[in-house]
């Protein structure tokens, strides 16, 4: 029964058709942006599999994987920006360009 002089609503439903609006960054954020997301997912995926192989599952795991991941990300995230020109160019030799529409 509900409380007298309040209305019972279906918070469920309410929430279910909000829209969460997010706000994009300009394209020209792209070359930076990719980069970063990049990085933060290898480093934290290589850094958990080399602290969990040598320390193994325990509670040392825990308070070593973020300082291991945070250098693992500094050093990633630079080297990032400064090779992947190069790559771009190396994939450029080694994959064929699409084909042009109309040719």
């Amino acid at each position: 029964m509900p409380f007298a002089g309040f209305n019972v609503i279906d918070a469920s439903f309410s929430k279910r058709n909000q829209m969460i609006v997010v706000r994009k960054l300009p394209a020209r954020y792209a070359p930076i942006v990719m980069p970063f997301v990049l990085s933060i997912l290898m480093t934290a995926v290589v850094s958990v599999i080399s602290t969990l192989r040598s320390l193994g599952a325990t509670p040392a795991f825990l308070a070593t994987w973020p300082g291991a991941w945070a250098l693992s990300w500094l050093v990633a995230f630079p080297t990032l920006l400064l090779v992947l020109p190069m790559v771009r160019r190396i994939v450029t030799l080694l994959v064929a360009a699409p084909p042009q529409p109309g040719r």
